[in-house]
């Protein structure tokens, strides 16, 4: 049977009508995007900005979970709502590397040097940025208050070893805001010169922390130590002494940095051993404001009165803060004075927040809040 060739003609203009009418709707769509995708970028540079001021790394995990979650509801049919969840992903991928472009140029300050912990998480933290290496905390911590470095990144506490006191010390003293942490495990490993081995070590040295989290390792070998700046620059040591009876207790990063060889693995006694690492910046990151995980951080002294401290304690869980961490500090300029440091879960930049602020004013003679940050 032969097909009407105008009728077929006909089904065929309504076809190319259809294809037609979808590529006008695609092209318009398409124009309105792109002036949709100028502005997003435009305002992905002014994140950029911020969290260069704020140290905040490019990466947030929790608000692009947020962003994915949020945009999802938006669309109703299912099928379309897989596919939309891939291209709001894939916008967030485009903006990270253009921030990434724009902060290439931000110099983040670590005390130690190529291969230390700290260097480690910093390039965790902050892959694109120039890394710059200071002799200590303090160094790392005022070249960032100078303005010469526009984040520093540096240890708060050990899982094993407690607390990093000169840090501390600087949150107390100095200027600077911690607008994140970020948890990095630690695994010591002794290293040698090459052709050195275990057996012949007589001598480890590293940085105090690194040497009391393998104190076990140590007496068990009978070990003398020697304490160094930090665990890198005591790997750059053992290379250049070149004695195979004197090793360092430092990651295996350090070794390849300076052509050590590994001895020994995970020397630290506890196998889930991790430092946490605090960002410092000149700026406070005050958009924590209903994010899930919030802290923050205060250091402050009490008047010296019976009860100070305990009525102190008693306004941050009076006000709704689920208080986790609270540790006292030697002032080194009054002796036996002291000064405590305090974490807290909770949003401080709320009413409930400020109302605890000017209650805690009433006992304490120094107040500072050190930032905001939030953990996953």
């Amino acid at each position: 049977m032969r097909r009407d060739p105008i009728a077929n003609e006909t089904e065929q203009g309504k076809q190319m009508d259809l294809l037609e009418q979808a590529r006008l709707t695609i092209n318009e769509v398409d124009r309105e995007m792109a002036k949709l995708f100028v502005r997003r970028m435009e305002a992905a540079a002014m994140v950029a900005e911020y969290k260069r001021q704020t140290g905040l790394p490019i990466l947030d995990e929790n608000r692009e979970a947020e962003v994915v979650r949020r945009n999802s509801e938006l669309v109703e049919d299912p099928v379309f709502r897989e596919y939309y969840v891939g291209f709001i992903r894939g916008n967030m991928e485009i903006s990270r590397a253009y921030q990434s472009r724009l902060l290439e140029g931000m110099r983040v300050a670590y005390s130690g040097t190529e291969g230390a912990f700290a260097h480690i998480a910093a390039g965790k933290l902050f892959p694109t940025a120039q890394r710059v290496a200071f002799g200590n905390f303090a160094d790392a911590y005022r070249a960032v208050e100078d303005g010469k470095c526009d984040a520093a990144v540096l240890p708060v506490e050990n899982s094993y070893n407690g607390e990093v006191g000169q840090v501390t010390d600087l949150m107390f003293s100095g200027s600077l805001y911690v607008n994140k942490m970020f948890d990095l495990a630690v695994s010591h490993d002794l290293l040698g010169t090459p052709g050195a081995s275990a057996e012949r070590i007589r001598t480890v040295i590293s940085h105090p922390q690194a040497l009391g989290q393998c104190a076990d390792q140590i007496r068990a070998h009978g070990w003398e130590i020697r304490e160094y700046a930090n665990t890198a620059l005591a790997a750059k040591y053992v290379a250049e002494c070149g004695d195979p009876t004197v090793a360092a207790i430092a990651s295996e990063e350090a070794a390849g940095v300076f052509g050590l060889s590994v001895l020994a693995r995970n020397l630290n006694a506890s196998r889930s051993n991790t430092t946490r690492f605090a960002v410092f910046s000149r700026s406070e990151n005050r958009h924590q404001t209903g994010e899930m995980g919030a802290h923050f951080i205060l250091v402050f002294t009490v008047r010296n009165e019976a009860g100070a401290l305990a009525r102190a304690i008693d306004v941050v869980g009076h006000y709704g803060f689920n208080m986790h961490t609270l540790r006292s500090r030697p002032m080194k300029e009054l002796l036996w004075q002291y000064y405590f440091y305090l974490e807290a879960e909770g949003d401080i930049h709320t009413r409930q927040g400020e109302d605890m602020l000017r209650a805690l004013s009433v006992f304490c003679d120094r107040l500072k809040l050190v930032g905001c940050y939030s953990r996953v």
